[in-house]
């Protein structure tokens, strides 16, 4: 698929369900949510990448 949006930077906190980005694969769009309640720490792909199924897309630190 293609990273579409990235809703999120490094340092954001978010809460679970919060979308995180939106990839389109196959003509379709899909949001990315937050798994867990954290923190952002990288966002390993940027608007126009194309991205594998299983990629690691961002790295969530998950809170306290």
């Amino acid at each position: 698929g293609t990273v579409v949006a990235v809703r999120v930077a490094p340092g954001d906190y978010v809460r679970r369900g919060d979308p995180l980005m939106l990839v389109e694969a196959m003509k379709m769009e899909h949001s990315i949510c937050a798994p867990f309640d954290g923190e952002v720490r990288e966002i390993c792909f940027a608007v126009g990448d194309q991205v594998e199924e299983g990629s690691e897309l961002l790295l969530l630190e998950p809170a306290e």
